[in-house]
């Protein structure tokens, strides 16, 4: 027994040895994996470091700013022989298309295209008429459609010829045509609700306004039918426009005396009022002759351009600078850095309204004066000598009536 446990203890201590062993080899095992450990937890902290440092000094892409075209153009003014000229017998229907063949490239390189609808279209069954109350077929809603006008301008002296059934019904053609519309309205909703378009990214607002209709009321409680020119009225719509994020204000100005060349003293007193509350560009129309355009800053600093008048887009009127007339083509910049929308500059084409003889074909027609002078310039058989003489002749006299300043 007593050799027994001397083995016995022997063992036990020989097992207590190799444990120690065992736990000594397992602590330097683990002291020495902690420092690689500690080293790659190290190596991964500085590489996020590095990765934070260098993404803050990456700068950020730069916004790319927006630019759009507005063409505008003036009156369309719907005689009694504008309208029996594009009347097609074979079809008993109207078409006007003929008269824009030559401007029609024009339309389709703009963003937006605006004129002013001069003459309400009623319907046939009232009967078509001329002046001083004017019914136009509403064929031309269609031909305008088919040209690429995008928005007419519906407040202007001649909006309620034909009463306020007149009224809704131009509005109903224009509807169907697919064009949008400004400056008259069936329902008092539908005067509150700002026409608005995005042009490549800038929310732009369109308004109309006219200095009266001829003398002719608005029907009692129908008020809201045509909107006037109001500096009370004309800011609350401005104050609207903004108020639902409106980045350019157009507006569309029915004003100034018929048949002179220069604006008067009241159409720029109205242009700094709207510019000084907020409106960037102005399109006038009314007086069916061309009149400057003009930059205009106000006292404050505030800046608008404004053309006083575009004269007739079409007519058979027949006075001094009548058939004189222009497309607009106005650039609108949105920086992309500061988001501010500007216009960055204004160009147009000069246009001449040729009429001929009573029963000749295409008797109507917008010349582009630029076109012509080049092709026959650059020896074409497309015109005439006389077409080119009277091309020269009045695209400068266009030119003296946009830029005075210039002559």
């Amino acid at each position: 027994m007593k050799k027994a446990s001397k083995s016995l203890v022997t063992l036990l201590t020989l097992i207590t040895l190799l444990q120690l062993a065992a736990c000594s080899h397992n602590n330097r095992l683990k002291k020495s994996r902690e420092p690689e450990v500690t080293n790659k937890a190290k190596c991964i902290e500085i590489s996020m470091q590095e990765t934070k440092i260098e993404l803050e000094r990456k700068p950020t892409p730069a916004k790319e700013d927006s630019f759009a075209t507005i063409l505008s153009f003036g009156d369309a003014l719907c005689h009694i022989p504008v309208f029996n000229a594009a009347y097609n017998s074979e079809i008993d229907d109207y078409d006007f298309s003929y008269m824009f063949q030559y401007v029609t490239k024009y339309f389709q390189n703009s963003t937006i295209n605006i004129g002013n609808c001069e003459t309400p279209m009623a319907g046939k069954e009232r009967g078509y008429s001329g002046f001083p109350s004017f019914n136009t077929p509403e064929h031309l809603a269609i031909d305008l459609a088919e040209l690429g006008v995008d928005i007419m301008t519906t407040a202007n002296n001649h909006t309620l010829d034909q009463g306020f059934n007149g009224l809704t019904s131009t509005l109903q053609f224009l509807d169907k045509a697919g064009i949008a519309h400004v400056g008259s309205a069936r329902t008092a909703e539908e005067q509150s609700a700002i026409l608005f378009r995005n042009l490549n990214g800038i929310n732009t607002a369109f308004l109309s306004y006219t200095y009266g209709t001829n003398g002719i009321p608005a029907p009692e409680g129908k008020e809201f039918c045509v909107n006037l020119i109001n500096e009370e009225f004309m800011l609350h719509q401005i104050e609207q426009a903004k108020a639902r994020g409106a980045e350019l204000i157009v507006a569309s100005m029915h004003w100034g005396n018929e048949y002179e060349t220069t604006p008067n003293e009241k159409q720029y007193q109205l242009a700094k009022f709207l510019i000084e509350h907020g409106v960037q560009l102005i399109l006038g129309s009314h007086p069916h002759v061309l009149q400057p355009m003009e930059r205009i800053k106000t006292e404050s600093g505030k800046e608008g351009f404004v053309i006083f008048s575009q004269g007739n887009f079409f007519s058979n009127q027949r006075q001094e600078n009548t058939r004189n007339t222009a497309i607009f083509n106005i650039e609108v910049k949105k920086s992309g850095e500061t988001e501010k929308v500007s216009i960055e500059g204004v160009t147009y084409v000069p246009i001449y309204v040729s009429i001929k003889e009573p029963g000749a074909e295409h008797r109507y027609e917008l010349w582009d004066l630029n076109e012509i002078i080049r092709s026959y310039e650059a020896g074409e058989e497309t015109w005439t000598e006389e077409a080119y003489q009277l091309a020269v002749k009045e695209r400068e006299r266009c030119i003296k009536l946009i830029e005075p300043e210039n002559e």
